[in-house]
């Protein structure tokens, strides 16, 4: 069976709005603007905003589904079978399969961050629904969980610190949320070229306080932002900062059902704007002109009962890196457990009966690790009922890693260890693939693979290099597309 339409099919998007009420055939034998290959986050961003823009899109994906690598599978049986395991799924459904909705690479969105301004920009925020995380953790050796404090208050009453390093911080965050690139008189010691390192050492900050500002509240994943430009790290603090000040109790939101929904809104958004989708289109090859330019991506016609294969006109594609095998290098591996819980995670706080958190996060900063065996940051996170994504009484924890020894239980064990006793464990291996070239000679513009991080902040850093290689200008989010408010967040966690 395949699918070509203009509007999303009903039942994976809500109601349409009055100004689209039929889906508009269109064939192949048009030539488009931009084809684009997969509907995973990136590719469906750029879909949106892309049609929004009034470029003419043709989206197609060999799935009959959206998401990609990043989907999300419901029931609790699609997890089972996707992981190729038993499934145990009536054990712990608890009402029903249905009510878990598992993605496969959960992340987290700052709550002041680049996708958030692209959900308002785009108008997509009127198809979501989100709800903040209750808290944000920092693991430090010797097994304890601290919250992250992000204000000088905060600082002063943690005791993730000692008193003079309390001190240090408060100072060092003054500055830094005073600070501003283009106004000398706020630098102080911050002058923008000065590396980090030394940034750390002018405000007398120890190697534990500066793995939670460079970890926990910078979000780096190494330590390789050290001998870099300060300026580049006191942006991502400032936006830690600005994020948590949206809706208090952490940075982070997530959406209702998980963020399987976030694909569909911006394809939605596409097709609002003539944008074509077509599901369960096997891509048979390209054709390129004398020069080496793409000019056509050949798949069958959905028109054509023998499904005869044409080659559909383009001036651009983009596409995640499984199209296009022979343009991309692989650049690393990341391990993820997803984990199936009827607890929340030790040692948070929040407002889950017996005073755990319905959502939260954990980063390990790797100096953190007992052994000094890794180089990366262990991510942990765990969604509930709170988001509609686990049956009652259930959690979805997710630890995710840069593979280090070839070994993902390995990697993983420190994060699996603080989710506390585990009901079922999932566990993948994902190559990293990064494209050779930036596009511009073929004219064919690759994703990078979804990385370890809990967060979107590096996959919009990659949407917007995108952007900016196929459109030759940089991402303006600064013009909303109309007054519907931000990302819909209701305020933390409540668990019903």
């Amino acid at each position: 069976t395949s699918y070509c339409y203009t509007i999303p099919p009903l039942d994976l998007c809500t109601s349409l709005p009055s100004e689209v009420s039929t889906a508009v055939k269109l064939t192949m034998d048009e030539e488009y603007d931009v084809i684009i290959l997969g509907t995973g986050l990136k590719e469906c961003v750029l879909s949106g905003i892309l049609s929004k823009e009034g470029k003419k899109v043709l989206h197609m994906d060999r799935n009959d589904y959206y998401g990609g690598a990043s989907a999300s599978l419901t029931p609790l049986s699609k997890v089972y079978e996707h992981f190729k395991m038993e499934d145990k799924s009536t054990k712990v459904q608890n009402g029903g399969g249905r009510d878990y909705n598992i993605d496969l690479i959960p992340k987290f969105l700052m709550a002041n961050g680049s996708l958030v301004k692209a959900l308002v920009y785009s108008g997509v925020t009127r198809y979501l629904e989100f709800k903040s995380v209750e808290g944000s953790y920092v693991y430090k050796s010797g097994g304890k969980v601290w919250k992250v404090p992000s204000t000088a208050s905060e600082a002063m009453t943690s005791s993730l610190m000692g008193l003079f390093q309390k001190n240090y911080f408060r100072k060092f965050l003054k500055d830094v949320y005073n600070w501003r690139a283009d106004d000398p008189t706020t630098h102080k010691k911050l002058t923008p070229s000065k590396p980090m390192s030394v940034v750390f050492s002018d405000y007398g900050l120890d190697s534990n306080s500066t793995d939670f500002i460079g970890h926990a509240l910078a979000l780096h994943r190494d330590e390789g932002y050290k001998a870099k430009p300060c300026s580049e790290t006191i942006p991502k603090i400032q936006l830690y900062g600005d994020s948590i000040a949206r809706y208090g109790s952490s940075p982070y939101l997530y959406p209702l059902y998980g963020l399987g929904e976030l694909p569909q809104g911006f394809a939605r958004l596409s097709a609002i704007y003539g944008g074509t989708y077509m599901l369960s289109r096997p891509i048979e090859g390209f054709e390129y002109d004398d020069a080496g330019h793409i000019t056509a991506v050949r798949a069958p016609d959905p028109d054509d009962e023998a499904q005869t294969v044409k080659a559909v006109k383009c001036k651009q594609v983009i596409g995640d890196p499984s199209y296009f095998t022979d343009k991309v290098k692989k650049v690393g591996q990341v391990a993820r457990a997803i984990c199936l819980l009827d607890h929340p995670l030790p040692k948070t706080k929040g407002t889950a009966p017996g005073g755990g958190a319905y959502s939260a996060q954990i980063i390990v900063p790797a100096n953190q690790i007992e052994g000094g065996t890794k180089k990366c940051d262990i991510y942990v996170t765990a969604v509930s009922q709170a988001h509609n994504v686990s049956a009652k009484g259930y959690w979805l924890a997710m630890v995710s890693t840069t593979m280090e020894t070839g070994d993902a239980k390995k990697d993983l064990q420190l994060g699996l260890d603080l989710c506390g006793p585990i009901l079922e464990t999932f566990v993948s291996v994902s190559d990293l693939y990064a494209p050779n070239t930036d596009g511009t000679a073929d004219g064919v513009f690759i994703s990078t693979s979804y990385d370890a991080t809990s967060h979107f902040e590096t996959t919009f850093d990659d949407i917007n290099s995108l952007y900016k290689r196929v459109t030759g200008k940089d991402l303006d989010l600064t013009q909303t597309a109309d007054e519907e408010g931000a990302a819909g967040a209701d305020g933390a966690g409540e668990g019903q």
